[in-house]
């Protein structure tokens, strides 16, 4: 004979905890709205997009006056000599006004090829750039800021300004042996914009040392000048004292 069948334990193993056994709560998986794309984990060391977009760089006032008063004294300028170079193909015989004496002449600078580099009035260019730098200035005195590659971009245009400039000053004193009082205009406004475009652009701790001698560079470059004109046509000016 067998035996009483003993009754299942309800006790529990050894090594387990007693009570209910916990459910997994699932985790909700982001499903994609239609027609939009992901949004991509961000990369760990880099910054996120908003970060790296440059903000615009803005200007002092002082700095938006002087490209407007450059701008506008290198644009009354330059459209004055294109006004007298139109005259002047349309009657060889036209006198400009400021033909003043042998010297200072402008009529002497319009008849030679000098005057036309790029097969037109140079006179056109100066029109054209100090056109936008009017507006610049303009757009600097309203309170407007500009990104780092558009100031970059006044300065490689003052740059390229300043070296035809002085081209021109050389071709003037020693090569043709007259100087036009409007040419002299162009070059002293662009001098002006290129030192104080140049001074904008340099980090700001440079700037802020040369802040108190901001004006020693272009007195003496505009003095430099003066005595070149001086020393070149030094027969004439004697003759008038």
């Amino acid at each position: 004979m067998t035996g009483p069948t003993p009754a299942a334990s309800s006790a529990p193993a050894p090594g387990t905890a007693s009570g209910p056994v916990p459910v997994p709560v699932p985790v909700p998986v982001p499903v994609p709205v239609p027609g939009t794309a992901p949004v991509p984990a961000p990369v760990p060391g880099t910054a996120p997009a908003a970060a790296r977009v440059q903000r615009p760089v803005t200007a002092g006032r002082g700095y938006g006056l002087l490209l407007l008063l450059t701008g506008a004294v290198g644009f009354a300028a330059s459209f004055t000599l294109t006004l007298d170079k139109l005259r002047l193909l349309q009657n060889p015989g036209y006198v400009p006004s400021c033909n003043l004496n042998p010297v200072i002449s402008c009529g002497s600078v319009m008849r030679t090829s000098q005057a036309s580099v790029f097969g037109f009035a140079n006179s056109l260019l100066g029109v054209a750039g100090f056109a936008v730098v009017l507006t610049v200035g303009a757009a600097v005195l309203a309170g407007a800021g500009f990104r780092r590659w558009f100031w970059l971009g006044l300065q490689a245009g003052a740059t390229l300004g300043i070296v035809f400039v002085h081209w021109l000053m050389f071709q003037c004193l020693y090569r043709i042996g007259a100087v036009c009082p409007y040419c002299v205009a162009v070059w002293l406004s662009v001098i002006a914009l290129f030192w104080y475009t140049t001074l904008h652009n340099l980090p700001k701790w440079r700037r802020s040392a040369l802040a108190p001698y901001h004006w020693v560079v272009p007195a003496l470059w505009y003095l430099l000048i003066a005595l070149l004109i001086l020393n070149r046509f030094w027969y004439y000016w004697q003759t008038l004292l």
